[in-house]
């Protein structure tokens, strides 16, 4: 591995932070996402969260608290020796309702303070702008993404966030899995289906307004500093066809581009083909600007940044068993074990989608979620011996490296997903545990909030220390 590889570790505000009412923070996304049934139905944007049952719990709004235990974790993530850490800015601690013209100087400054116990410690700091959230003002008032005129108010608070943190952060993202607006649209964000609307049409017209704001704030952080490196950020996972069969092997192809799509936009700066006929052939006509086309050619983005967890399966006969416990829909691969929530568990693929990522853009790829969610048990002894987690990272670290060195694909940094223990996106469980750090929460809510390294924790130190040349030496 390059010797100034950064290892670290990733987690996001609507997942960790909390405080979701302190020094003026205005309500966001999250705020409204439920734990329980109700969840996946908000998340789809086909339950409007306004009419939710009175008694419905909101996991996000205290979370782990890293808002005001964030010394304590950063001084964990340092006795890790994390080189680099990936999180996010909440966008309404900074713009409560996301239409001010000033922002809140509060929140930049709770930032600044986050920012500079990184930097306390030699830890490179990486800003995901938009982590699936919005102020929640923007998704009554302006119906989120699907209105134009949120790229102002993004790029607004873009413009507020690279003044201020202009000698302090190199690393930005625009947007976090941005794919994921096709599968979660609310949780990804903020869309909500109104009856007899086209879905179809409108997640491409806000998938669209996202594209644009993400080139954008390209031009405008390579304009406020020209050391700025931004990239994009996709779900990522190489789709397998089930078999040879060569329909399953087309399927498989399309449902790679489902993914790419996003991605070949901003990272090649125009609409690709396939892209232009699916809306073609579904009578879809995107709305856009006079300068739509120019601005998104002449400012793609420096690197392509990626979440792995699993690869997927596709056949077309109809038979067989689904995989379960991930928003992508897939085949359940015979060749493979899976997670407690039903994921995948597959190093090779994670090898496989580097390359294909990197054959394709030819630009830095930047692993910036990676991880394995599980059950942790402590022990009589308060520990959490994690050997699971291990087996896992180990595995997907190796074909990491060996994507590196054996195959040239060229990475800047890897940062495992949930580095401490926080909320599940997806489920809003917190028995669904990531992190190398424990935190004693419950799915209810209830505990101490107290942070316990596990088994892993030691581990990855002795990885990251390496510089991942001690997992060479095991083989």
């Amino acid at each position: 591995m390059r010797k100034d590889f950064l290892w670290g570790g990733a987690t996001a505000a609507n997942q960790c932070e909390g405080g979701w009412q302190e020094n003026g923070r205005g309500p966001a996304l999250v705020d409204v996402i439920p734990y329980g049934k109700n969840r996946m139905p908000v998340m789809e944007g086909r339950m409007d969260y306004r009419e939710l049952p009175g008694d419905s719990v909101y996991p996000g709004r205290e979370a782990i608290d890293m808002y005001g235990h964030y010394k304590e974790d950063i001084a964990l993530f340092a006795e890790m020796g994390f080189r680099c850490y990936r999180f996010s800015f909440s966008w309404s601690r900074i713009f409560p309702t996301g239409e001010e013209t000033e922002p809140n100087e509060t929140g930049l400054r709770f930032y600044e303070d986050f920012i500079d116990e990184l930097l306390k410690y030699s830890i490179e700091p990486v800003v995901t702008i938009c982590h699936f959230d919005i102020p929640l003002n923007l998704v009554d008032k302006y119906g989120s993404w699907k209105n134009r005129k949120v790229i102002d108010f993004y790029l607004n608070y873009c413009n507020a966030i690279f003044k201020r943190f202009k000698d302090k952060v190199r690393y930005w993202i625009t947007f976090n899995e941005i794919n994921m607006l096709m599968h979660l649209p609310f949780m990804g964000a903020g869309i909500r289906f109104a009856e007899g609307e086209n879905e179809l049409a409108v997640k491409y017209q806000a998938a669209h307004h996202e594209l644009v704001a993400s080139a954008y704030a390209t031009k405008l952080a390579h304009e406020t500093d020209p050391k700025f490196q931004v990239g994009c950020m996709l779900a990522a996972g190489s789709v397998y066809p089930y078999s040879c069969r060569p329909e399953d092997v087309w399927e498989s192809r399309k449902k790679d581009r489902e993914n790419y799509f996003f991605i070949d936009v901003q990272a090649r700066g125009e609409y690709p083909a396939y892209a232009k006929k699916l809306l073609e052939r579904e009578g879809i006509r995107l709305e856009m600007g006079p300068w739509d086309t120019k601005i998104l050619k002449e400012h793609t983005v420096d690197f392509i940044s990626l979440s792995y967890y699993n690869s997927r399966c596709v056949r077309t006969d109809g038979q067989g068993e689904a995989s379960g416990g991930n928003v992508f829909a897939s085949a359940k691969n015979p060749y493979l074990e899976c997670s407690q929530w039903g994921w995948p568990i597959d190093p090779m693929g994670f090898r496989i989608t580097l390359n294909d990522l990197y054959d394709r853009y030819q630009k830095p790829l930047f692993i910036v979620e990676n991880g394995l969610g599980a059950k942790d048990q402590m022990d009589e002894n308060g520990k959490i011996e994690d050997d699971y987690r291990i087996d896992y990272l180990r595995s997907h670290i190796k074909a990491m490296i060996a994507a590196a060195d054996e195959d040239g694909v060229d990475l800047l940094g890897y940062t495992p997903w949930g580095c401490v223990d926080l909320i599940s996106a997806t489920t809003g469980e917190m028995s669904k545990r990531y992190g190398f750090i424990y935190v004693d929460k419950d799915d209810k809510g209830n505990g101490t909030l107290k942070r316990v390294p596990k088994k892993s924790f030691g581990w990855y130190q002795s990885v990251i220390e390496a510089n991942g040349e001690n997992l060479k030496e095991e083989d």
